[in-house]
């Protein structure tokens, strides 16, 4: 299972979006889901570096440049505010912030209202940044609050996948302090990260393969599918378990 988790994870971060999410509640079947979460941190950070590697050619600078110093301050505030904020009031912010992105995007095509692409504003991407940095540290569930940013802007497929890599990227090496202080990364999770490391490159490079064969609309009609599982499987944890 642990193998399955770390595929899983090396999928998404090939290019296949928010399979990850799956990664942390399948380990949480057998562990406590925090010890999970330390668990795969460093398997992360190891398929995000082989990511950037596979889409370095293509990224937006200026999303990085507003999202990512807004990312470090709400991994501060997850840091400092982890111990009274349950779980699920997190998977609850980022089930209804995934939710309202797709709510508005089904409304307008049903509408048939071609909305033009939204510029990567400031205040949005400081907003938006904080609550990714704030939700991936609590419970590795920073994509939704990501995608309800950077999907109105449209961007080109290869763009796009460079952009969240180089985010996430970023923002996992800047949890490893907080986690480590937390107690949730020590040397024996470590040592047992190893092992898993190859499923999550198997992942990645198989992600890879499959984002690129995608035509870009059906790439990006899949993102909003996962988003809308993702949304949908959050929701019902919270509400139903």
């Amino acid at each position: 299972m642990a193998g399955l988790a770390a595929f899983l994870m090396g999928l998404s971060k090939g290019g296949l979006p928010m399979i990850a999410l799956l990664a942390v509640p399948l380990m949480s079947l057998f562990m406590d889901p925090a010890v999970a979460a330390g668990l795969l941190l460093p398997i992360y950070i190891v398929a995000d570096m082989y990511a950037v590697y596979l889409f370095r050619r293509a990224f937006s600078v200026r999303n990085l440049k507003i999202l990512l110093p807004a990312a470090v301050v709400g991994i501060c505030v997850g840091f400092a505010t982890v111990s009274y904020v349950p779980g699920d009031a997190a998977k609850l912010l980022v089930a209804l912030i995934g939710l309202f992105y797709l709510v508005s995007a089904l409304r307008r095509r049903f509408a048939r209202v071609e909305v033009p692409a939204r510029p990567a504003d400031v205040p949005r991407g400081l907003f938006w940044g904080t609550v990714a940095g704030l939700t991936s540290y609590i419970s590795h569930a920073g994509g939704p609050p990501f995608q309800a940013y950077v999907l109105p802007q449209k961007l080109d497929k290869m763009v796009y996948l460079g952009t969240t890599t180089i985010f996430f990227t970023i923002v996992n090496l800047l949890k490893v302090p907080p986690f480590i202080l937390a107690g949730q990364i020590t040397w024996d999770s470590a040592a047992q990260a190893i092992w898993l490391a190859p499923f999550a490159l198997a992942g990645a490079w198989s992600g890879a393969a499959v984002s690129r064969a995608l035509p870009e609309r059906v790439f990006f009609v899949l993102v909003e599918v996962a988003l809308a599982v993702v949304s949908a499987k959050l929701l019902y944890e919270v509400l139903l378990t």
